[in-house]
């Protein structure tokens, strides 16, 4: 939907240009724009090499293992359903310290790795749609069963005969908890305003973390509020 809504813009602004006459001005701002792009873009991969090499020091010198244990209870009162032993609650930490601390970056590769891992604790729990193809007792648009031949009430999804998988209670929760992340140092903010020419770039930081701490206080009650709903029902 956005590349038609992008096209539509694209060819109203050379149709308009055109009909005004100011088809120059048009062709000159293109290319005006994608020179500022790439520029950008060198600045952006700077402050990711950075971050991102300052986060493995972390990691190489303990300190991400350290901050780890420290908001394990944290991780319990969110997901009270993963093992405490589970590399997925590692992960998870990871990515929220990563998050904390602005480097956005950083923590896509902990987050990735960390749905993967829930989505194999729903597979050794045997929930249908996450089950090894050839172990999965569910069909087409009916109520799901497990290998015990129970149903557990979820329906399950099948495209082209094989089953599609359906995000789980913790997998929603630790998505919410990553789109509104409190963030203490704003690095993405920082870098495009010292770009575009800021004289204070760093002034965003206050704000951000207000904002951020509200997201985060909302997140952590509406996942809770539907945990319970969920649990009641």
């Amino acid at each position: 939907m956005l590349n038609y809504i992008w096209a539509l813009m694209i060819m109203a602004g050379i149709i308009y240009g055109s009909l005004t006459g100011n088809i120059k001005e048009v062709s000159n701002a293109a290319l005006d724009s994608a020179g500022e792009a790439i520029a950008l873009c060198i600045t952006m991969m700077g402050v990711m090499a950075l971050w991102v090499g300052l986060m493995e020091i972390a990691q190489t010198s303990g300190l991400i293992r350290k901050l780890t244990k420290g908001i394990q209870p944290f991780i319990s009162f969110m997901f009270p359903r993963i093992p405490k032993e589970h590399v997925a609650r590692e992960y998870i930490a990871t990515n929220i310290i990563a998050n904390v601390l602005g480097l956005g970056w950083a923590c896509t590769p902990a987050g990735l790795k960390a749905m993967e891992e829930l989505a194999k604790l729903e597979e050794e729990r045997g929930t249908p749609g996450y089950v090894s193809e050839g172990k999965s007792t569910f069909a087409n648009g009916r109520k799901g069963q497990n290998k015990t031949g129970k149903s557990n009430g979820e329906l399950s999804m099948v495209t082209d005969g094989k089953s599609g998988r359906v995000a789980n209670n913790e997998m929603c929760t630790f998505l919410i908890l990553n789109i509104s992340s409190l963030q203490l140092i704003p690095v993405n903010m920082i870098a495009y305003r010292s770009q575009y020419g800021s004289v204070n770039p760093a002034g965003i930081i206050a704000p951000a973390i207000v904002a951020t701490f509200i997201s985060t206080l909302v997140a952590v009650v509406y996942c809770k509020m539907k945990d319970s709903r969920k649990r009641r029902g």
